[in-house]
């Protein structure tokens, strides 16, 4: 980075420097992580300011309050850390290092009954690569360029993404065990209800609910499937919930909703495919959320990708 006024031309050290203040907060922690004492600190970000004309820190009673060029610089200090690990971890193992962040989003649901236990088989073995993952319930993440990867429940994914289909998802109405003791022989209508509220209006579950239960209203409305679930759970009532979902402390009362199942995609955008770092996780989610399915995971069967 070179600044017009003083000609100054930003280092590795310099940009180490904002990313100790930046994290720690204070001249105190900022040294302890650079292993100096404050003394030098305070002297390195006065030169540096007076280098490049320019405040990068704010005073207050909370500590150091870095400007949004500091946040900057921050960032690309912790691209520059990645990439020298990287380079350590590729002179030690004697190999090209997958490395670099990738941008992953999913529902919350999928994240914990589907991502989790696969991320745990081989993110282990990627030492170098960072993942961020956000949970939403909609495309926009990728149409936005703010993820990478995308795991979603639909069956018709966007056309302009591309990926392929993990398997088939069914649903069934499910109560904790303790529930469906004492509330056996009562029909489903006269139970208690626990759904999404209107953040999720074309669910499979949703759609179900209308056509064979029209006269049910809801007791509690969640934001979020993975929040029915604990409700259920916890004995309040009942929900049609996704079968990689139903784990100890669930009981289906029926068969799958007929008609209604939905399938799980792993997607990206065509730029992406260029990124050796989005490839490999892209390739490893598909890899190992099939060997999910075949180690009997009752919620997803094989399907083959759409042409």
């Amino acid at each position: 980075m070179l600044n017009a006024a003083t000609h100054y031309s930003i280092d590795y050290p310099d940009l180490s420097l904002v990313l100790a203040l930046v994290r720690g907060g204070t001249l105190a922690r900022a040294a302890a992580l650079l292993r100096v004492d404050v003394s030098t600190v305070f002297r390195a970000v006065r030169r540096l300011e007076a280098a490049l004309g320019q405040t990068l820190f704010e005073k207050s009673r909370a500590g150091y309050l870095p400007t949004s060029l500091a946040s900057n610089l921050a960032q690309q200090a912790e691209r520059a850390e990645q990439a020298l690990e990287a380079a350590r971890m590729g002179v030690e193992q004697g190999a090209e290092v997958i490395s670099g962040t990738v941008r992953l989003t999913c529902t919350d649901s999928v994240l914990q009954g589907v991502l989790l236990p696969a991320l745990a088989q081989f993110m282990p073995h990627y030492p170098a690569l960072t993942l961020e993952l956000s949970t939403s319930n909609d495309f926009a993440n990728l149409s936005r360029r703010d993820a990478d990867i995308a795991l979603r429940l639909t069956r018709t994914p966007p056309e302009h993404l591309v990926g392929r289909c993990l398997g088939r998802v069914a649903y069934q109405v499910c109560a904790s065990p303790d529930f469906a003791r004492q509330h056996q022989g009562r029909a489903l209508a006269d139970l208690p209800w626990i759904g999404p509220d209107d953040f999720l209006p074309d669910h499979p579950t949703v759609v179900w609910r209308r056509e064979h239960l029209p006269g049910v209203r809801l007791s509690y409305r969640c934001n979020s499937l993975l929040s029915v679930t604990e409700l259920v759970r916890a004995g309040l009532g009942v929900a049609a919930l996704p079968d990689f979902l139903l784990e100890a402390g669930l009981q289906p009362l029926g068969p799958t909703l007929a008609g209604h199942d939905t399938a799980l995609w792993l997607l990206t955008r065509p730029d992406c495919r260029a990124l050796r770092s989005v490839v490999t996780l892209f390739d490893e989610l598909g890899r190992h959320v099939h060997m999910n399915v075949g180690a009997g995971l009752p919620a997803i069967a094989l399907c083959q990708p759409q042409k």
